[in-house]
Formats: C-alpha cells, structure tokens, sequence
C-alpha cells in the first residue's frame, strides 16, 4: 500500500504550542516512551547524538521546574504540566566537532533543535500539547533535577493533555520565505 504525505503535513498543521495543560490528567509511561524513542531516532550531524533528555513525572519536581521555568512572568502555564522534557548539551563526536569548525556552524544546537521538533510532533500524534521553551532558571532546574553544573540545559519542553482548542495557525506567506533554484 503506498503511504501519503498527506498524514505528515496533517500532523505538523495540527501540532501546536500549547500554553495550558489538564493539571490531574497523567500523561501514560507508554506515549512518552514512544515520544522519547522519536527524539532519540532523530538525526545529528555525523551522527554524534550531542544530547541527553531528561524526563521529569514525579509531580513535586514538575512543579517546582515549572515554577523555574516561570520567571520574570514568562512561562507560567509550565507549572501545569505533568511531563517536562529537559535536553542538555551533551560532547559531540570528534566529525561533528571538526566539521563545526571548518564550517563555522555549531551542528549540536541543530541536532538539539531537531530532536526537539521530533518530540513535539510525536507528542502530537500520541494526542498531548506541548510547548518547546528555553527561557527559564537554568541553575535551579539543574540543581531539581540533578544535572550536572558543568552541562548546559538548552530546552525544556513541557507535555500534557491541552486543554484548549486549536488556534489558526498563522504563517508568513509561502512567496516570501521559499524560492526554487535561486534566491
């Protein structure tokens, strides 16, 4: 049976960033497993996987990174949510480190800026909400979670059941950021 891209784009029309999470609904060990395999599939330069994602249910530690993740009045629906995914900045492999050098780009935060896509559309698909964020107090997440001082936690991306409907997604126009063969 031939397979569609149809059911991708729908997914990616479909997933958003959501801001209020059900505070009671426990997200099932079962989604974020296969939302964890997604992320760890995802692919990195010279296949180097420069990440480690650190997944947070105990509800006491949710809220108090939510809590964290809430400063200065940014972020405050990150308090509700049953799951945070932490992805740290992990060594990547001597290719990668070569290539972002002789190329003047750092291929880990791409890498990182993948797997995190890769984790908010598998979320969509297991029906949950997300919202990728990287404001946030680093050193009191790293202290509740136990990351090491000397790693640097790029993103927290919360999961869990949303709890409001779908916003019309509103892009740039298609004529203004693609071009075929020239700029």
């Amino acid at each position: 049976m031939e397979k569609t891209n149809l059911d991708f784009l729908e997914l990616v029309k479909s997933r958003q960033s959501d801001r209020s999470f059900d505070k009671i609904k426990e997200v099932e060990a079962d989604k974020l497993e296969r939302i964890i395999e997604a992320a760890c599939l995802a692919p990195s330069a010279c296949n180097a996987q420069p990440w480690h994602f650190v997944v947070v249910t105990d509800k006491d530690i949710t809220e108090k990174i939510g809590k964290a993740t809430a400063s200065f009045g940014m972020n405050k629906f990150a308090k509700d949510a049953p799951v945070h995914i932490l992805i740290t900045e992990e060594s990547a492999n001597v290719t990668s480190f070569i290539g972002a050098k002789l190329k003047d780009k750092y291929f880990p935060l791409i890498d990182i800026g993948i797997a995190a896509a890769h984790i908010a559309l598998a979320a969509e698909s297991e029906g949950l909400g997300s919202c990728i964020l990287g404001w946030f107090d680093e050193p009191e997440i790293k202290k509740l979670a136990g990351i090491p001082s000397s790693k640097r936690l790029l993103l927290d991306i919360v999961i869990g059941y949303p709890t409001k409907d779908k916003r019309k997604k509103i892009r740039k126009n298609k004529d203004k950021i693609v071009s075929y063969n020239k700029y």
